[in-house]
């Protein structure tokens, strides 16, 4: 059975192999350790291997290890945010992947506001039309932007987020992350104020290797580093 550090090891090997070969730099790409179900001493492992990003799906779970752990590694909320669970990271993520609708940037605001703080984010974007899935429709993300920049002055969008769909075939997922880079550019051109386009968070085990070819600059990796986990029997 091979162990984290083998496997960090292995998923880092293949993110510079990948990113060399489409002619990009693999230090613009950031690895994160999805830790969904993957208790403390098991993340601290991660992080002596050199991981120093991890996402968590629960806003609770993220508030319960950072309390555990700290800030030895940033933080970052890649799951469904509720508006009333934002308090629980207000002040921990240092990037919030999923922000989608304007009832959480108005909480996230407020609660910034109040500790007088900037929020990174990144606006999720449902490419791919599944209803299982969250985000904003590709033809509503500039006006978002828009509303975001105008009202919104203590959140700083970074960039954009998404998933390929379930079981999808390759030709399907590169075409999902071909349409999230393109409208990252298009965004970018606008010059939005407080908007910026640096990152793209898209990718995870099974598909990272289409995600990096098509311009991620974060890919969400868990199974292939903690190996497949029980959702059952967890939190």
């Amino acid at each position: 059975m091979s162990s984290i550090s083998d496997n960090i090891k292995n998923v880092r090997k293949e993110i510079d192999e990948i990113a060399i070969k489409a002619g990009r730099n693999p230090d613009d790409i950031t690895l994160l350790g999805v830790t969904k179900t993957v208790d403390i001493d098991v993340i601290e492992e991660a992080i002596e291997q050199g991981i120093t990003e991890v996402g968590e799906n629960k806003p609770q779970e993220l508030k319960r290890k950072y309390e555990a752990i700290g800030d030895k590694v940033k933080w970052h909320q890649i799951g469904t945010l509720q508006t009333n669970k934002v308090k629980y990271i207000i002040d921990k993520a240092y990037l919030i992947h999923s922000l989608d609708r304007e009832s959480l940037a108005e909480e996230i605001n407020n609660r910034a506001e109040k500790l007088d703080i900037s929020v990174n984010c990144l606006v999720q974007v449902n490419v791919s039309k599944e209803e299982s899935k969250h985000g904003l429709d590709l033809n509503e993300v500039e006006n978002f932007m828009r509303t975001c920049s105008e009202k919104y002055g203590n959140i700083k969008i970074l960039g954009l987020m998404t998933m390929a769909p379930l079981n999808a075939k390759k030709d399907e997922i590169r075409d999902v992350f071909r349409k999230l880079k393109k409208v990252s550019t298009d965004i970018s051109n606008l010059n939005i104020k407080n908007i910026e386009m640096r990152e793209l968070s898209m990718g995870m085990s099974g598909d990272f290797d289409i995600a990096i070819e098509e311009g991620a600059t974060i890919v969400r990796i868990g199974t292939s580093i903690f190996g497949n986990r029980n959702y059952e029997n967890k939190k």
